[in-house]
């Protein structure tokens, strides 16, 4: 397992080492974009300005350890990100694989704003903001349904089931409740899901579906 990433310089160096350097030029231009726009709305908590690159990029980034990136690119199935909101995860996913149709779900307009204009800027041509709540979106087969702070899981499922197909995968970055909230679930729900410790906090996880 990947060390636990502790500081902004460990974070930095994680995501440098999936990217190359058109794809972390980008990145770094979106963390101008994110702390700009932050002075506007309020995005990402002010303290983690500090730890754009642990709190926000690496955290992201770390959903990768658990597909298999050789079968998501150009052809498949779109990974679906809900309430994507200040861009984390689904448009720093969208700049680590260019070829990955990315649809960011966000109903909220200033964020709908905010995120097409990233997209826009850091021409990303996989990436599409889809600006409504997720219910009145037409279904589409998703390879990937991920979320960070959308909805509590029961009623994730439910939203997001139209979307999800026997192939699809569940990444759900839920902080320090992630085991509490799986184990509140019924048994059929345990089953198909489990817990994998983050690499950003000693303390959170994501659920993931088995």
């Amino acid at each position: 397992m990947t060390a636990l990433i502790e500081t902004e310089e460990q974070a930095r160096d994680y995501v440098r080492r999936m990217v190359d350097q058109a794809a972390y030029d980008r990145l770094v231009r979106f963390s101008e974009l994110l702390l700009a726009e932050n002075q506007r709305q309020n995005l990402i908590s002010k303290p983690s300005e500090a730890q754009i690159w642990q709190r926000h990029f690496a955290d992201s980034a770390q959903l990768l350890e658990h597909v298999s990136r050789e079968t998501l690119g150009k052809g498949s199935d779109p990974w679906l990100d809900l309430g994507t909101g200040a861009g984390p995860p689904g448009l720093i996913i969208a700049v680590l694989m260019p070829d990955m149709p990315m649809k960011l779900v966000e109903s909220r307009a200033r964020r709908v704003e905010f995120l097409q204009a990233c997209v826009d800027d850091l021409g990303l041509e996989n990436c599409e903001v889809l600006g409504d709540r997720l219910e009145r979106i037409a279904p589409f087969p998703a390879s990937v349904i991920s979320a960070r702070a959308f909805a509590p899981l029961d009623k994730l499922l439910h939203l997001s089931a139209p979307f999800s197909t026997k192939a699809t995968r569940y990444l759900l970055p839920k902080g320090r409740s992630a085991a509490h909230e799986l184990n509140q679930q019924k048994s059929s729900i345990r089953k198909m899901f489990h817990v994998e410790q983050s690499l950003t906090d000693r303390d959170a996880g994501i659920i993931v579906s088995a």
